[in-house]
C-alpha cells in the first residue's frame, strides 16, 4: 500500500531533503497565478541523503499512476533516483541519458518522461553572472566542489567545444567519495572537449583548501555539495584562501551558507565576486514548471526579472 494519497488537484512534487524550508513553497502559488496555471499545488517529498532505492521507486510509481500528479522537480537525489528508477521511464531525454540523472519528471501523451534540466538552468545562470567571453578574456579556471548532478551539468555547459574559445583553461572537480569521481570522469569522457580535466579525492575540507592556491586569478569556485543547505557546514575550512579576483558561487540560496560567509570575509582583500544560488533557483524551477505544465516560459531578461520580482515578494510574505 502506497504511503502517498491521490492528489485532488493538479500537483507538482518537490523531491528533496528539507523541502518545507524552501522558498518555492511560497513562490510557486504566486508564479502559478502569474502564469495562469489555475487551481494547482506543490507538495514536498522528503528523503534522506542516498535513500533506499525502493523508496524512490515507490514515489515515482505513485506520480506515474496518479492522474492528478503531473510531475516533479528533483534536487539532491538526481543521480540516486535515476539509478533506482531508470527502467520506469518511458522516455529519457538526451541530457538525462548522458548525465545519468533525473532533475525533472513529467508526463506527455501517457508516457512518463525523465529530464535533466540542469545543463540549461545552470548555463543560463553562469552566463548571466559571468557575462560574455569571460574565460576567453581571463584564461581562468573552474573548481567545482562536489561531483553530483549539478557539477556534471555545469561542467558540460562550460567545457563543450560549441563555446569556442570561451572555455576554462582547466576544470577541477573534487568529491568526498571516489565512486562519484569515477562516474563524472566517465561522463566527461563522452563530451568532446579540449579542456584539461582534473579530479581530486577530498574527504576533508583541507583537501579542498589545498586546490585553491593552484588556481589562476579570476577562477570560478563553486560549492556544489549541498553543504550549507542539506547538511551543515562548508566544503572548505576557515583557513582556505580564495584566488585573487575569484568568482565564488554557492548553488545554495538558503541554509547556514558557511561557504558564502567564508568568501565574504575575504571579499575585499581578495577582490572576490560572490554569487548565491537565487538565480539558479529561478531558472531551475521555471524550466521544470514549463515542462510539467506544458507551457512556455521565456528565459529572456524581462521574463526572468518579472518572475524574480514575484519570487522575492512571495518569499518575504
Amino acid at each position: 500500500m502506497s504511503r502517498y494519497q491521490p492528489a485532488r488537484k493538479p500537483t507538482l512534487y518537490f523531491i528533496g531533503v528539507t523541502t518545507a524550508k524552501s522558498s518555492i513553497m511560497k513562490v510557486f502559488p504566486a508564479w502559478a497565478e502569474d502564469l495562469g496555471l489555475g487551481d494547482v499545488q506543490i507538495l514536498g517529498m522528503d528523503f534522506p541523503l542516498h535513500a533506499d532505492p525502493e523508496s524512490y521507486r515507490e514515489a515515482v510509481a505513485f506520480i506515474r499512476d496518479d492522474p492528478m500528479s503531473l510531475g516533479a522537480l528533483v534536487t539532491t537525489h538526481k543521480i540516486d533516483l535515476f539509478n533506482a528508477c531508470r527502467d520506469m521511464f518511458d522516455v529519457i531525454d538526451p541530457f538525462a541519458m548522458l548525465m545519468k540523472e533525473t532533475s525533472c519528471i513529467s508526463k506527455a501523451d501517457g508516457k512518463l518522461v525523465c529530464h535533466a534540466k540542469d545543463p540549461i538552468s545552470s548555463g543560463l545562470s553562469i552566463d548571466g553572472f559571468l557575462g560574455p567571453d569571460y574565460f576567453a578574456r581571463t584564461g581562468s579556471e573552474v573548481f567545482s566542489i562536489g561531483a553530483g548532478g549539478s557539477t556534471i551539468a555545469l561542467t558540460w555547459h562550460l567545457m563543450r567545444q560549441a563555446r569556442g574559445a570561451d572555455v576554462p583553461s582547466r576544470v577541477v572537480v573534487s568529491n568526498r567519495s571516489a565512486h562519484r569521481l569515477d562516474e563524472i570522469r566517465e561522463i566527461h569522457a563522452r563530451i568532446p572537449t579540449d579542456v584539461t580535466l582534473e579530479y581530486v579525492l577530498a574527504p576533508l575540507p583541507t583537501d579542498n583548501d589545498a586546490v585553491l592556491p593552484g588556481l589562476k586569478p579570476g577562477s570560478l569556485v563553486i560549492n556544489a555539495t549541498g553543504l550549507g543547505k542539506d547538511a551543515p557546514g562548508s566544503p572548505l575550512s576557515d583557513a582556505a584562501v580564495f584566488p585573487e579576483s575569484a568568482v565564488v558561487w554557492d548553488l545554495n540560496y538558503r541554509g547556514d551558507l558557511v561557504f558564502l560567509d567564508q568568501a565574504r570575509a575575504q571579499a575585499t582583500a581578495r577582490g572576490l565576486t560572490i554569487v548565491d544560488g537565487w538565480t539558479y533557483f529561478i531558472h531551475g524551477w521555471t524550466q521544470v514548471i514549463a515542462e510539467v505544465f506544458h507551457i512556455t516560459i521565456g528565459s529572456d531578461a524581462a521574463t526572468i526579472d518579472r518572475l524574480t520580482e514575484i519570487a522575492h515578494r512571495a518569499a518575504k510574505g
